[in-house]
């Protein structure tokens, strides 16, 4: 089950994270943006740069090569992660927009089908038990590092992936209240994560010694 998970997972992603580039770069450019400001646009969204690390910890498992992405906590940071892509598009931006064929497909693929496989994956083979207070830190660096970036370049360019990180449009006392927020949520589900590789961790190894007769 774990390997067909994987594959579908690599499969689904990949899918995806293609047919979203193919319809984005086009669309971007007719809006006015050169090449490589269409290609910054489309990596500069969490739930692409999200459903890529998805996508490469079920090519690692998959494939059995150990390094970065077969770690416990980048697994589970991952998991996070995606879970917080298709919470905050639940409630804040599906909505915003109303996608339609081929956009529609990537829209429920990223943020539901993909994170829905991932954290099938995850909790079935993903965890070890080895998680602890101490990973939730190195999970806060990701969507931090990225609000930092995101804001940093809605200075030169004007422009935000999302509109609730829109100084311009909301303010900064809203912004970081927002941004602030999904970092809490990110914690927060952080602390589920360890919880939930201790649960799975203990429930297998009960498994495999009979129940603990």
């Amino acid at each position: 089950m774990a390997r067909l998970l994987n594959v579908a997972g690599l499969t689904t992603g990949l899918f995806a994270l293609i047919l979203q580039f193919g319809l984005t770069i086009p669309d971007a450019m007719e809006a006015g943006r050169g090449l490589a400001g269409s290609i910054v646009f489309y990596f500069s969204f969490f739930t692409i740069l999200t459903n890529i690390l998805a996508v490469l910890v079920h090519g690692a498992a998959l494939f059995g090569r150990q390094g970065f992405f077969t770690q416990a906590w980048v697994r589970a940071g991952v998991a996070v992660a995606i879970t917080v892509v298709g919470t905050i598009y639940w409630l804040l931006l599906s909505a915003l927009w109303e996608p339609e064929g081929l956009f529609l497909v990537c829209d429920i693929v990223l943020h539901y089908v993909a994170p829905a496989i991932y954290l099938a994956w995850w909790l079935s083979a993903g965890t070890d038990g080895s998680l602890g207070w101490r990973h939730i830190p190195l999970w806060l660096a990701y969507p931090f590092a990225y609000m930092v970036y995101v804001l940093a370049r809605a200075q030169i360019t004007g422009e935000v992936p999302y509109p609730f990180l829109d100084v311009a449009l909301n303010g900064w006392p809203s912004v970081l209240v927002t941004s602030a927020a999904i970092l809490l949520l990110f914690a927060f589900l952080g602390r589920l994560a360890i919880l939930a590789d201790r649960l799975t961790t203990e429930g297998s190894a009960t498994r495999d010694t009979g129940g603990g007769s």
